[in-house]
This record gives C-alpha cells, structure tokens and sequence, in this order.
C-alpha cells in the first residue's frame, strides 16, 4: 500500500522522535545518509545533541556523553550561537505555513517565515545567541534561551564579532 507523502511524512516523523532522530526532508523511506535519486528532495536526519534544561532560574544545556569532547575550549568564548528545534511545532501542518504576521501581530504586515523568526516554518531549526555563563563536565550554563525545558539541541557555534555586520537594515515592523 502506498502512503501519500503527507501520510509518509507522519509516519517518519512520529519513527524518528521514537528513535531520538530528527527528520527534516523526508521524499523516501530509505534513511541513513542524504539519499538523492531522480527527480527527489534529498532526505536527511539530524541527532540533537543534547537538551535545554531550564530549573529554578538557571538555563542549562546537556550535551549527551558521547558528544562532551566537542566542548573542549568553548569555556574561552563569551556567547555561543545554539541551533535547537521547534519540536513543538513539529507538525505536517505547521511545517507548511510559509507566511505570518511577526510576532503574532496582526498589525504587522504579512511577512514569509524566511523573512522573521516565526516558529513555524518548513525546517523547525532554531538559533538563539546566548552567554556562556559556565563549562563543566557536559553542562553549559547559559545567562537565558528562548527556548522550553527539554527542547532538543541540534548544535553549538561560538559567536565571532565579524558575524553581524555593521550595515545590517531591518524591517520597519521590528
């Protein structure tokens, strides 16, 4: 029986949060490595590797075990830029809203999803510019994140003072 891509693209998603993976362009049930054929989206996987942990007013990140290593020297940097998915949002639905107002607010104009930071979007991946408070073991201490306890953590980047540039515009809604 053939599943509709909707149907598939449920059933994948619901497989991978079984799994611990993150699926984020599913066109065909093979998995693994990207996988490219005719005429089809790719389809990837993503591990998070780890979880925000949010408890009496501090805001942590685990790192799994395995991944601890990676840390090694983020401790030297004053802010880091953390990817983390919407996992609240996954759903096929939400998935396919590409235009909203910002901020929820009507008086906005209708803007897409690639033009503000909408938790809705076609790939929930998030990214939030946080302070580095502490580095011990496979925890990092963070001043604040806008992110819900127990979101996953797709990955770390340590933010470089030419990353923003000076003659950066804005939109005049923001």
């Amino acid at each position: 029986m053939a599943l509709s891509r909707r149907e598939f693209l449920t059933t994948t998603a619901s497989a991978a949060a079984a799994s611990g993976a993150l699926t984020l362009i599913a066109s065909d049930a093979t998995g693994g490595e990207p996988v490219k054929t005719e005429g089809a989206q790719p389809f990837f996987k993503v591990y998070p590797i780890g979880t925000v942990e949010k408890t009496k007013g501090s805001t942590r990140i685990r790192i799994l075990d395995k991944h601890a290593p990676a840390l090694k020297g983020l401790d030297g940097w004053s802010h880091v830029n953390v990817f983390w998915w919407f996992d609240k949002n996954d759903t096929p639905a939400k998935r396919s809203i590409l235009q909203v107002h910002p901020r929820g607010n009507k008086k906005n104009p209708l803007t897409g999803v690639f033009a503000c930071r909408a938790p809705v979007r076609p790939n929930l991946i998030a990214l939030t510019v946080c302070k580095v408070l502490s580095v011990e073991g496979n925890v990092v201490t963070l001043d604040k994140i806008d992110a819900f306890d127990k979101t996953p953590v797709l990955d770390l980047k340590p933010v470089i003072g030419s990353d923003a540039p000076k003659d950066a515009k804005r939109p005049s809604w923001l």
